[in-house]
């Protein structure tokens, strides 16, 4: 991910102006530290905040962006989400996409190769040996992902994250070092030139520590771990990566939500990234104006369609399209009770035939919720207004927040009538009522 070439530029264009660290990062209300990661190319700016550099230089956005010859930067980031059995990977590819597409990225997503190569009959039990089969592995994980780093230099995007469902070290956790080896001596690498290839390393840890009752093995044909077996995965799966220089381990601590804010916070840290997801406020307010919201250059526009399906027992199951322009992607998402108030989240991205597929079980007995989500960077604070069709005098906001003391600045343009946080009537399952 580093990005030396662009970081030289701000560094020119500070100095010219004779503004020392501590004085841009004033001028733009950051710290001089993420001025610093910026100019060493340890993080780039976020799209609003490319805008503000660009006017305390004086040049256009294009002007910052395209290089002496003639180039735009582009930054490509290539992370691994790893972890044990049952740890929710599936459910965090999810989340990475909404939380980092709302923040201009463009993301790519690299199936887990173990899980094509053996569902479709090439496992460790089917080759000649598990070596063998290790070899089959590596070299179509490496070779994949050298097509996506291909595919995304060709994107006309600035920012591509390409997100690794396990990466080329996962395979260590499953031989001995004989076979390490000699899987390192069939592909022409070694162990760190592998390792390092990656910019981030983030380990998801398996329910079977900590959250052993949400264990299973039902949703993943592939996985034929027990519990212990599990752990005793994880563990070496960790000790695998272990070395890099951005690996973050993400336990159990807190409860699934949880787990997956701390995931994307901590993905934001490594990107450099205002952190999206911590506490969430929702407030009702007046119907936005809709012609400053579509105009405002730190505001992104996204289309959802929220559907409820039919369900037994206590299972809240909905599916959602989201995307704008004729470009849609597609989530599932299961909201399971387990006990009084502990519940658990699931959610799955889909394929338009399986969305389409999902939507002849609809629920008939409450409403399609459509709306219109507004995607608001104000003063470092990152809003989700949420335009409904069936409203014409209101409309909802929602922040996530880094404390609860945190001060909230509106824009102007934003009329609060009330807090709504804790109001279930305000909540999507509830307006989907007929």
């Amino acid at each position: 991910m580093n990005d030396y070439t662009f970081g030289n530029k701000i560094t020119e264009l500070r100095t010219e102006r004779r503004l020392s660290q501590a004085e841009l990062a004033d001028m733009l209300g950051i710290t001089n530290k993420a001025v610093s990661k910026w100019e060493t190319g340890k993080s780039k700016p976020t799209t609003n905040m490319i805008r503000k550099l660009a006017a305390v230089f004086g040049i256009s956005v294009d002007g910052l962006m395209t290089l002496k010859d003639g180039h735009k930067t582009m930054d490509i980031t290539k992370i691994v989400i790893t972890g044990g059995p049952c740890a929710g990977k599936s459910t965090a590819m999810s989340w990475v996409q909404n939380a980092f597409t709302d923040l201009g990225y463009t993301v790519l997503f690299i199936p887990e190769t173990a899980t094509e190569l053996i569902t479709g009959g090439v496992a460790p039990w089917t080759c000649g040996s598990n070596a063998e089969y290790q070899k089959c592995q590596l070299k179509l994980q490496i070779e994949k992902e050298k097509i996506f780093e291909q595919a995304a230099r060709t994107m006309n995007t600035d920012k591509v994250l390409i997100v690794c469902d396990r990466g080329c070290l996962d395979n260590k956790a499953y031989m001995n070092d004989a076979e390490f080896a000699e899987a390192l001596q069939f592909i022409g690498t070694s162990e760190v030139e592998m390792r390092d290839s990656y910019d981030a390393v983030f380990h998801l840890v398996t329910a079977a520590k900590g959250a052993v009752e949400f264990y299973t093995t039902a949703n993943n044909s592939a996985r034929t771990e027990t519990p212990e077996e599990a752990a005793v995965l994880d563990d070496k799966l960790i000790s695998a990566w272990t070395g890099h220089p951005h690996l973050r381990v993400i336990d159990n601590s807190e409860d699934f939500e949880g787990k997956m804010k701390r995931l994307i916070t901590e993905i934001s840290s490594f990107l450099g990234e205002p952190e999206p997801y911590e506490i969430e406020r929702k407030y009702l307010i007046e119907y936005p104006d809709i012609k400053w919201l579509e105009e405002c250059p730190a505001c992104s526009r996204i289309e959802i369609i929220q559907t409820y399906l039919r369900s037994d027992g206590s299972d809240e199951v909905r599916v959602r399209q989201r995307g704008c322009g004729g470009n849609y992607i597609y989530f599932q998402t299961v909201k399971r009770t387990v006990s009084g108030f502990k519940r658990v989240e699931i959610e799955r991205r889909l394929s338009k035939e399986e969305y389409l597929k999902l939507l002849m079980d609809a629920d008939t007995s409450k409403r399609q919720i459509r709306k219109t989500r507004y995607c608001l960077t104000y003063e470092n604070q990152y809003f989700e207004i949420d335009v409904y069709p069936f409203w014409q005098d209101k409309a909802i906001i929602e922040i996530e927040l880094s404390r609860e003391d945190a001060n909230i600045s509106f824009p102007d343009k934003i009329k609060v009538i009330r807090e709504v946080t804790d109001d279930p009537s305000y909540k999507n399952a509830e307006l989907a009522k007929i």
